[in-house]
């Protein structure tokens, strides 16, 4: 296993203060490293890290659970995401929006939503209906968190259930992800943020929309552990023809650009990142500090959990540490 420079940038994330505590996976050929260091709490007071913590792992909430069971539900013919939005949801007026503009964040939605924080659920579901197309459609990637949720309320509608609780039957469990739950206690989990509305976050979804949403939320919401995001790894790079929840050849269809004029640099829900000899590989983020990056035709993965929102999202170092962990990851043997 190498990637050395790689695993020295993620030690130097916790010397260095910029996260209290990091836990990692690296997968290449077949082989899995991880380790878990640093704190998992600073405040009230500083707890040491261990091994099985649970991470509000943030949107990856949109690509693990949410964009899988939309690619499950088009393999096995009930929808395709080049459907539109408002044949599933009468409520969203604008007919040219599809599921693929909402995968690849080419809908353009947006629109102000005022005093969003204090709407409360029925409220803030009318308000995310209200939001209109605007004139980039199709033309650039906006990443919002609006094309998840409208996807999660598209899933309910197959599934007569809360999309997180699809999620859990149709994804998590298929999968064999026992530790990763939506609702999990607070003692199994690394805080988040500690803010004066919420006091310390722990247990409970960082995200305002996801944590006024609730159940029916399929933009965030998910925690998991790093045994689990290995495990889903596992399954991601797996080259078996029978794999569960979705087909290998789905997967690997992935790792293109999705996008309506096919070169913005997005796939089906993922971001898209190149190696040097222009391999492309799937990645995404969370901005609670989790990142994740796949390079299925080299079997290669970078699985990181880190919580740099605590005790403050006023964290924007960690950004430009991250970007150099992946690049560095890219062009690193």
């Amino acid at each position: 296993m190498s990637k050395e420079k790689t695993k020295a940038l993620l030690h130097q994330l916790v010397t260095k203060q910029i996260v209290p505590g990091v836990s990692y996976a690296i997968m290449q050929q077949g082989q899995v490293e991880a380790e878990v260091f640093g704190n998992e709490a600073l405040v009230p007071h500083k707890k040491r890290l261990t091994w099985g913590k649970l991470y509000d792992v943030a949107s990856l909430t949109k690509v693990i659970g949410t964009t899988t069971l939309i690619l499950h539900l088009q393999d096995i013919g009930k929808l395709t995401v080049d459907d539109h939005v408002c044949d599933y949801l009468p409520k969203f007026s604008d007919q040219r929006v599809t599921l693929r503009h909402l995968l690849t964040h080419t809908s353009n939605l947006q629109g102000y939503i005022k005093n969003r924080d204090q709407l409360n659920k029925e409220e803030l579901i009318e308000a995310l209906y209200q939001l209109k197309v605007g004139p980039d459609f199709e033309k650039k990637v906006v990443y919002a968190d609006i094309g998840p949720i409208l996807l999660g309320w598209i899933i309910e509608k197959f599934y007569h259930c809360p999309v997180q609780e699809a999620i859990t039957k149709e994804v998590l469990q298929p999968l064999g992800l026992m530790e990763s739950i939506f609702s999990p206690a607070s003692s199994d989990c690394v805080p988040t943020e500690l803010t004066p509305q919420r006091g310390l976050i722990c247990g409970v979804v960082h995200d305002p929309k996801a944590y006024t949403l609730g159940k029916n939320c399929g933009s965030a919401g998910l925690f998991m552990s790093l045994n689990d995001l290995i495990r889903y790894g596992i399954w991601l790079m797996s080259n078996d023809p029978h794999k569960p929840v979705v087909s290998d050849a789905t997967i690997r269809n992935l790792f293109q650009d999705h996008t309506p004029t096919k070169d913005l640099g997005r796939s089906l829900g993922w971001d898209l990142r190149q190696k040097p000899d222009g391999t492309n590989c799937l990645y995404h983020t969370g901005f609670t500090g989790t990142f994740i990056l796949f390079d299925k035709k080299n079997q290669e993965a970078l699985l990181v959990l880190t919580n740099r929102v605590h005790p403050t999202a006023d964290n924007e170092v960690f950004l430009q540490w991250r970007d150099q962990i992946v690049d560095t990851f890219l062009q690193e043997n």
